[in-house]
């Protein structure tokens, strides 16, 4: 892990580092939730980091069809369970809202569903939140904004709930944990010696959180070996996993992540579309970690809620039709040009270099819909 640099110190930093001061070095969770969500100064409540102009692109910014073929997923789900009033749809983490707006308007050809669709989203972000609003404004359709899930759940009380979350996960804070000889020390964030750069270090003895640690990883893992849990993920999962099982519905979870539990860091920070110090300049770099799916389709079977087979996106979306609807787009194009964007932004989605592999599709659902369209 590296160091902050020595330029002047954000008033986000200066934060960071006068709670050190007082508090001792903090848990890597806490230092990712203050340079994330901090209220004032966070990442995520003072920007709009999507886009070339930002710092990362998601799949629904490359193209329509990503939120599209979503919105028709739901649709048969929807009428899969008989096509249930009113409906509520909720997204975690919805970015500019241009996924809901696309699979809104893919809903149109479901006008029975689309009617009667009030929209949720988990957004805590003012900036986001108006660009949401402003991204659904053409729709007649309820919009409540939402600070986390248990608000929704609270809010709709015994109805389904459709939860589609894309690149939510990955940004939620984790604990980092290295074996060492004599057992787990968590990763922790001090100042260096000068106290004006924000370094990590590691807990002196053996960490009593190292219980969080998976069983699987804990029998395989070498000394230097790094494990990552993310508390608050599994925790929003069990409250998904609790409303399905006890009132129906489906959720789609779409992140890069691995499959199975492993040893390995993937706490990372990207700023400008470029990989940059993790420590260097908090609260104006995104930062991520690969989502675990392994423990989060485990915890969804614990709820009680069916945790379905694992897809790459590639997978879920040419099984959802990606490929014809990208045909049907590229026939209506004006110029050669036109044509070629929609390729290119369809294999970006898809293509085993680009999103189609490292992206999984998770998907949940409530006891009566033990089937879920692509997931057979």
């Amino acid at each position: 892990m590296s160091s902050s640099s020595n330029k002047t110190a954000s008033p986000l930093k200066q934060h960071l580092i006068r709670l050190i001061k007082a508090q001792g070095p903090l848990p890597l969770s806490v230092y990712m939730a203050e340079a994330l969500g901090h209220p004032e100064y966070g990442y995520y409540r003072s920007r709009d980091p999507l886009g070339e102009q930002g710092d990362f692109t998601t799949a629904p910014e490359i193209s329509q069809m990503f939120g599209e073929l979503i919105g028709l997923w739901f649709g048969t789900v929807w009428q899969m369970m008989e096509s249930p009033q009113p409906v509520h749809l909720v997204e975690l983490g919805p970015g500019r809202g241009t996924l809901m707006a696309d699979a809104l308007r893919a809903l149109k050809l479901l006008p029975n569903m689309k009617d009667n669709t009030q929209v949720h989203f988990v957004e805590t972000s003012p900036v986001l939140r108006q660009k949401q609003k402003d991204a659904i404004k053409g729709e007649d359709i309820d919009i409540t904004w939402h600070d986390h899930f248990q608000a929704v759940s609270q809010t709709v009380g015994r109805a389904p709930l459709f939860i589609i979350a894309n690149e939510f996960f990955d940004a939620l804070p984790i604990q980092q944990f290295v074996r060492q000889e004599h057992g787990w020390h968590e990763r922790l964030v001090t100042i260096n010696s000068s106290e004006n750069q924000l370094v990590s270090t590691l807990t002196p003895g053996p960490s009593p959180a190292a219980h969080l640690i998976p069983a699987r990883v804990k029998e395989t893992a070498q000394p230097g070996d790094i494990a990552e849990v993310c508390p608050v993920g599994q925790a929003i999962l069990r409250d998904i996993a609790d409303h399905l099982k006890e009132y129906g519905g489906a959720a789609l979870l779409i992140d890069y992540g691995h499959e199975h539990s492993s040893v390995g860091e993937t706490f990372q920070a990207v700023r400008h579309h470029e990989y940059t110090d993790p420590f260097a300049e908090p609260g104006d770099a995104d930062l991520t970690t690969h989502v675990d799916f392994d423990v989060l389709q485990q915890l969804a079977r614990m709820a009680g809620a069916h945790a379905h087979p694992l897809l790459t996106q590639a997978d879920f979306l040419i099984r959802m039709g990606i490929l014809d609807r990208t045909a049907q787009l590229k026939a209506h194009c004006k110029t050669p040009a036109q044509a070629n964007d929609v390729e290119t932004a369809a294999q970006r989605l898809i293509g085993t270099d680009q999103m189609g592999q490292l992206f999984k599709v998770l998907a949940l659902s409530g006891p009566t819909l033990p089937y879920l369209p692509g997931f057979e």
